[in-house]
């Protein structure tokens, strides 16, 4: 364990909770309103037009996912900072999935979103392609924002178990948030493997996500924002002044 003036201080982590709330608000609007309701699965043509009738809409889906994404920068360091003094080979691994998840991979994977609606608000198309084609080409694009998201949501699966396991090794939050986190990891896990492997049950594993990520992720952030850190920690801390 280092020295007393490494452990964080309860400002550090409500910092922390404040920055992962945001996170959550950004990444769900962008997920779970702007394409959950302007891209319809399997219709080309009503993706379509959901997203020329609504451009600002999408444009500001993109905006807010990015948000989150360079947030999730200053969360993976915030993480790191907090769980170094207890495992910081751990707490690094840790660190070093969540950057790789959302702001390498998910950052990239908006240019599938950004170029789903140039295709349609721009005429270079227009003298090789169909109208048909074109919209056939946004929805491959948006298709390939999806799966892109789900590589993304397995990098990030193995942050949260790293996460749980983080939590059950040190004494900074309840044991409890860690077992939620594991949940929170394997949902993630299971929608990018299982909609890879076994296609058709893409609204089962969205399902199994959904609750697990709220549970935990939402869970944890409000402990942060609330309590801070378990008594024992505050306690250590001044200990170790």
């Amino acid at each position: 364990m280092e020295s007393n003036h490494s452990f964080a201080s309860l400002k550090l982590i409500r910092i922390t909770g404040l920055f992962y709330l945001l996170v959550i608000i950004c990444a769900g609007f962008s997920q779970g309103y702007v394409r959950g309701t302007l891209v319809v699965p399997g219709d080309a043509v009503a993706t379509a037009d959901n997203i020329l009738q609504n451009k600002a809409l999408f444009q500001l889906g993109l905006t807010t996912d990015l948000i989150a994404f360079l947030f999730d920068v200053v969360i993976s360091i915030l993480l790191y900072q907090i769980f170094k003094p207890f495992h910081k080979g751990l707490a690094l691994l840790s660190a070093g999935f969540r950057l790789i998840a959302h702001p390498a991979i998910a950052s990239i994977n908006l240019l599938n979103h950004y170029m789903a609606m140039k295709v349609l608000d721009t005429n270079a198309f227009t003298g090789s392609f169909s109208t048909e084609q074109v919209q056939e080409m946004s929805s491959l694009l948006m298709e390939a924002h999806h799966y892109g998201y789900l590589i993304a949501g397995g990098f990030f699966g193995v942050h949260c178990i790293l996460f749980g396991v983080l939590i059950y090794k040190s004494n900074v939050f309840p044991k409890l948030f860690g077992g939620l986190l594991l949940g929170s990891g394997a949902g993630y896990l299971i929608e990018t493997l299982g909609n890879f492997n076994f296609p058709g049950y893409e609204n089962q594993t969205a399902l199994i996500v959904g609750i697990a990520a709220a549970i935990g992720e939402i869970g944890i952030t409000i402990y942060m924002l609330t309590k801070g850190a378990t008594s024992s920690y505050k306690r250590l801390k001044e200990l170790t002044r």
